[in-house]
């Protein structure tokens, strides 16, 4: 989700400039996609991606608008970053899974929309246990802009390589909070980070000591990962990192990217 969107100014322009291409259909995204965006799995395959956004195991607790399909895309520079970094740890028999990447505007709002619309949380309170759904946006969990329009901010985690086995996500299951065991959360294959992804909770800050020294050696690894290929980790969100200054905010949907054989060089 992450608190920075709301630190960076839209540039209308830009939103005028593809405003066309936000009612093309899902399936011609691939062919208008933002100058200098492409697919991740076009990058790099080898890199998991847990789109939470586009299904319902997020604290919406439903597919946000503009997810069109679960795929990370970015920037090229931001994606080819990644690539460096998932070559960095596989030595350590590690890898990285994304949560959320570029994130339509219209989904930015609908977030805001969902804090203040007055009903409960419902099942979704598992992502904020000890805050109040309405002091959402005050406290400054959810914002009116992200910085994940841009296509420069991602949310991702680590992996054990080869990726051990897990269940899928149940929408009718009764998960524990976000900030306790990880066996009473949402299945998830990663490294336990002391709290599951989108815990809005004071033990999601990255230096947090509410979480154990393990978890504290995991988050620590994942932020020299990626520091070194150039991301700036959000000291109040583990999983969140920006890739240089975000440049125009985009509202255009992510639609199923094209067949690898079909997929125009960049």
């Amino acid at each position: 989700m992450s608190v920075p969107r709301g630190r960076h100014r839209k540039r209308p322009w830009r939103l005028c400039l593809f405003a066309a291409a936000v009612a093309a259909p899902a399936g011609a995204l691939a062919a208008t996609l933002p100058p200098g965006f492409v697919y991740l799995r076009d990058v790099d395959p080898a890199i998991a991606q847990d789109i939470r956004y586009a299904g319902a195991d997020n604290f919406v607790g439903r597919p946000l608008p503009g997810y069109g399909a679960a795929e990370c895309v970015l920037r090229r520079d931001a994606a080819l970053a990644l690539k460096r970094v998932q070559a960095d740890l596989a030595s350590a028999g590690l890898g990285l899974k994304v949560y959320d990447c570029y994130r339509p505007t219209r989904a930015v709002r609908a977030m805001a929309q969902w804090a203040n619309d007055g009903r409960g949380a419902g099942a979704t309170k598992r992502f904020f246990p000890r805050l109040e759904k309405a002091r959402l946006f005050a406290l400054g969990y959810i914002a009116m802009r992200s910085a994940h329009s841009s296509g420069t901010a991602v949310d991702l985690t680590l992996v054990a390589l080869p990726r051990p086995p897990t269940a899928a996500f149940d929408p009718a299951a009764g998960y524990g909070s976000c900030a306790g065991p990880a066996a009473q959360r949402e299945p998830d294959d990663s490294l336990d980070m002391g709290t599951g992804y989108d815990c809005l909770d004071p033990a999601s800050h990255t230096a947090s000591t509410a979480v154990g020294e393990e978890q504290r050696r995991h988050r620590a690894t994942l932020v020299a990962a990626m520091r070194k290929r150039g991301f700036k980790n959000y000291f109040r969100e583990w999983w969140h990192f920006s890739f240089r200054a975000p440049a125009g905010a985009y509202d255009i949907p992510i639609g199923p990217r094209a067949e690898p054989s079909s997929v125009k060089p960049q």
